[in-house]
């Protein structure tokens, strides 16, 4: 939906950068990036409060858009969130100088904007409800399906730090809950891997869990 001159102004004007693993993408007092897609790589996007504590808020991946690096362009983003590479990623960038002109000039972007402003901000609501309402075998459950089903494979390669990380808990909590659910048969825990045996356990457990 954007016009020959629209298009030009993109082309002219789109950055492409590459993160490497644990780089910053985005944070406070950063320049305000723009539109960014990712089109390799994972990027985690997170908060930190005054005494350091993180908590993650979701995830992109390859393929995925995110506009919330875009506050001096979108009024409505009111809190201050921070990115981070998961791995080395390639991320298309939108100045935030272009996505202000188009957001003025056409609507479509506009609604674009504001559907994904709607998309991410569900993320957050669905992060706050997870960690109020959900029990913590129920996070890492839900965690080690989302992840078998975007790998599309029954193992995963990942430390206890990182899942605290991701389920915003403690590590020392995450290495007891996997050893419970090793116990009850769901898996097998190695050094830095996890191999589900009985896939349909913990989707049993996360039954009421967020259905992506």
């Amino acid at each position: 939906k954007l016009s020959d001159v629209e298009q030009k102004l993109v082309r002219e004007h789109v950055i492409i950068r590459v993160f490497n693993k644990n780089s910053t993408v985005f944070s406070r007092g950063s320049e305000c990036l723009g539109f960014i897609r990712v089109l390799s790589g994972s990027v985690r996007t997170f908060l930190t409060s005054e005494e350091g504590r993180e908590i993650t808020l979701y995830h992109l991946r390859a393929g995925e858009d995110d506009v919330l690096s875009a506050s001096c362009v979108v009024s409505q983003i009111t809190f201050d969130t921070q990115m981070e590479a998961e791995e080395k990623s390639r991320i298309l960038i939108v100045p935030s100088i272009v996505l202000a002109r188009l957001k003025e000039n056409n609507i479509y972007v506009r609604c674009m904007i504001y559907e994904l402003l709607t998309r991410r901000f569900s993320d957050v609501t669905w992060t706050f409800q997870e960690v109020l309402f959900l029990r913590i075998d129920q996070r890492i459950a839900s965690w080690i399906v989302q992840t078998c089903e975007q790998s599309g494979s029954t193992e995963i390669t990942v430390t206890h730090d990182q899942i605290a990380r991701d389920i915003n808990t403690a590590r020392e909590v995450v290495a007891r809950m996997i050893k419970r659910l090793a116990e009850e048969g769901m898996l097998r825990a190695g050094r830095g891997k996890i191999y589900v045996t009985d896939p349909n356990m913990l989707k049993k457990l996360c039954l009421n869990c967020r259905q992506e």
